[in-house]
């Protein structure tokens, strides 16, 4: 078996409804700025300053561009497992197939198991973006890796074909 990549996905944070919260939020901000900045109409009882609603406003504008370009990068060639969450990680972590004891396709609860998604620590850890269907990885020393997918069929033909070649 060469080492092409056998399995390749991209996945991002793109659900309907993190994006109407971020963007809710954002616009909210935006609006605060436009009246009380541009109208002089205080937001409230007790107002924050101006330079704190520009300032906080900014924050959360880049935090939204940050959600729009986090990815989650997997390959699988005859050597290993490729991972990255980029930005956080620009290079791959590479894990070699002589290192995993075990590995299987399986549906879990992002929430309950992980408290979430993203880098999420819970049953060993998680790196996941939508779902709740991963690739879970057992290490030799008994360290696991769950890395979310979003093609479970395809990931699965290509870890059957794998250990059937090993």
């Amino acid at each position: 078996m060469n080492n092409q990549n056998l399995f390749t996905e991209k996945q991002q944070f793109r659900q309907w409804w993190l994006w109407f919260i971020i963007l809710s939020i954002d616009i909210f901000f935006l609006i605060s700025i436009y009246k009380q900045v541009f109208l002089g109409e205080s937001m409230g009882n007790n107002p924050m300053s101006n330079v704190g609603l520009i300032i906080t406003s900014i924050v959360l504008l880049l935090v939204t561009v940050l959600f729009f370009i986090l990815r989650l990068d997997t390959k699988i060639d005859a050597k290993g497992i490729y991972v990255r969450l980029y930005p956080f990680r620009i290079s791959y972590k590479y894990f070699a197939w002589e290192a995993i004891n075990k590995v299987e396709i399986r549906q879990y609860k992002p929430l309950l198991e992980y408290g979430g998604w993203g880098i999420r620590y819970g049953n060993g850890k998680a790196l996941n973006v939508s779902g709740n269907r991963g690739l879970q990885l057992e290490f030799k020393d008994k360290s696991k890796l769950l890395i979310g997918t979003t093609k479970p069929d395809e990931l699965k033909k290509v870890i059957i074909k794998i250990t059937k070649s090993k």
